[in-house]
């Protein structure tokens, strides 16, 4: 009954917002600073922008700036699949510019869709031809297509290293570490062709013992029943996922907004009264990642309950008991894959400390294969975005990459 809670509220406020998004823009023309109607444009166009989407939005990765040439950027689909899409940002060939090394760039199924992680797909780009995981929204796809297990994202993982073929180096960011490592091990245990070159785990909960955050504690608070028996809810009509089981995206948006609530209510704050000052561009900054942060996904239930369970609450992978299709997952078998692990020195979501253990599980991988960074002053989203990103981190992952080209 959550969801169909959720769904009737927000059809009932729909016509509401659509009337205010109008409203505003019709009160801000010609209107002069701090006078009431302009305020009362920029209460209509805060109260428009306080609502859930569950549609991707656009990556808007139209060009990237290459040794100083503008270079325009083709979103290419490679290889589709009920539940995610192996998305290309393919750089034009008329360009001319020189073969750079492929890297998949693997994004969270977290409640966000994938491109949360467009700022670090265009920094990417500079150097390298990237590719991402294309998360769909479970509510989306229809029930005929069966569920989506842990076990069914390492497969995706795997399709779709190897369709992108040999030579692929994977990016991981927060919550896939665990299933990036696995399909690494999986691949390397085979001796698949395309096994990663190199295998970069930023911010994610290998081990989710050390350090426990907030988050970790509270996917032990309860057990797994209670999570599926008051969590887990069936997609309402009119939407194609009618009657599958999923993790509602509101609810996860939910979690992560009341860690830091004050923070929220500060920014909508902040947005009110820089459309009452007529400072259009500081409001944009706020409207644009709002945008970005109130687009929701939903997660199958599957999916969802397996992953609190064996990476938050029974720590499989690094007790070595994760098994993939009854198949025993073995990081020591990874050998040719080269290694690295970032940290945040802030991250409240997954503590120093939680990454670094993917290295001693690749026990085999040779010392000079391994690299460690903990970022000073950044937390969990400072990883992957942001100054310090952009300046500090990426040029050490970059390095690595170009250095296990061989």
């Amino acid at each position: 009954m959550l969801y169909q809670a959720y769904q009737l509220q927000s059809d009932l406020l729909s016509p509401l917002r659509l009337f205010s998004q109008g409203s505003a823009s019709a009160l801000w023309l010609g209107k002069t600073e701090g006078s009431l109607l302009r305020k009362l444009s920029a209460s209509m166009e805060v109260f428009s922008r306080l609502r859930l989407t569950h549609s991707r939005p656009p990556y808007g990765i139209h060009s990237v700036c290459v040794d100083a040439q503008e270079v325009p950027i083709i979103e290419d689909i490679i290889l589709r699949m009920p539940f995610g899409t192996l998305l290309h940002f393919k750089k034009d060939p008329a360009s001319g510019v020189p073969p750079q090394p492929p890297v998949l760039l693997v994004a969270p199924l977290s409640g966000h869709f994938a491109t949360l992680l467009r700022e670090t797909a265009k920094t990417l780009l500079q150097d390298h031809d990237v590719y991402i995981t294309d998360w769909h929204n479970a509510r989306d796809v229809a029930l005929s297509q069966g569920p989506f297990s842990l076990d069914d994202y390492i497969d995706h993982m795997i399709r779709f290293t190897q369709a992108i073929g040999p030579g692929a180096h994977l990016v991981a960011v927060c919550q896939p570490c665990v299933a990036a490592l696995a399909a690494t091990a999986l691949m390397a245990e085979d001796d698949d062709p395309a096994q990663p070159r190199s295998l970069t785990l930023m911010a994610g909960p290998v081990d989710c013992r050390v350090n426990p955050t907030e988050v970790n504690k509270l996917a032990n608070s309860k057990p797994i029943s209670w999570f599926e028996k008051n969590l887990i809810s069936h997609v309402p009509l009119p939407h194609k996922g009618f009657m599958r089981r999923v993790y509602p995206g509101f609810i996860q948006l939910s979690a992560f907004m009341s860690m830091n609530p004050e923070r929220h209510k500060k920014s909508f704050k902040d947005m009110y009264q820089h459309l009452v000052d007529g400072e259009v561009e500081k409001a944009q900054v706020i409207q644009v990642f709002y945008d970005e942060y109130l687009a929701v996904n939903d997660l199958p239930a599957e999916f969802y309950l397996e992953t609190v369970e064996k990476v938050f609450q029974t720590y499989d992978l690094p007790l070595g008991k994760l098994h993939y299709r009854g198949r025993k997952v073995n990081p020591a078998a990874i050998r040719r894959t080269a290694l690295m692990t970032v940290e945040g020195e802030r991250d409240d979501i997954c503590a120093v400390g939680q990454t670094v253990a993917a290295q001693d599980l690749c026990s085999s991988i040779r010392p000079y294969m391994k690299t460690h960074h903990i970022q000073v002053g950044v937390g969990h989203y400072g990883v992957f975005s942001g100054k310090k990103w952009n300046q500090q981190i990426y040029p050490r992952v970059r390095d690595m990459i170009h250095a296990s080209m061989g």
